[in-house]
C-alpha cells in the first residue's frame, strides 16, 4: 500500500514539475520589444496619473490681505477656545 502511495505522489510531483518546465521554455511566446515596454510604461503612468480616486491638486489662489487677516483672527479665536 505504501509503495502505491509513494508511486502516486512521485508521479504527481514529476508531472507538475514537467508542466512548469514547459511553461518556462517560452513555448512560442515572443519577447517584448523595447518599444512595447516603453509604450506599456507610458500607458501605466497615464493610468495611475488619471485615477479618479486620486484628488486633483487644487489651484491655490492668493489671498487678499483682508482675507489673510480674517483667517489669522479666526485661527487665534479658535485656539483661545481650545485652551479653555
Amino acid at each position: 500500500m505504501m509503495r502505491v502511495l509513494c508511486a502516486l505522489l512521485l508521479s504527481l510531483s514529476l508531472g507538475s514539475s514537467l508542466a512548469q518546465g514547459k511553461r518556462q521554455d517560452g513555448g512560442g511566446e515572443r519577447q517584448m520589444s523595447q518599444e512595447d515596454r516603453q509604450r506599456m510604461r507610458d500607458d501605466m503612468r497615464d493610468a495611475y496619473r488619471n485615477r479618479p480616486d486620486r484628488p486633483q491638486k487644487a489651484r491655490q489662489q492668493q489671498m487678499s490681505p483682508e482675507q489673510r487677516e480674517k483667517l489669522r483672527r479666526d485661527i487665534q479665536d479658535a485656539n483661545k477656545d481650545l485652551k479653555r
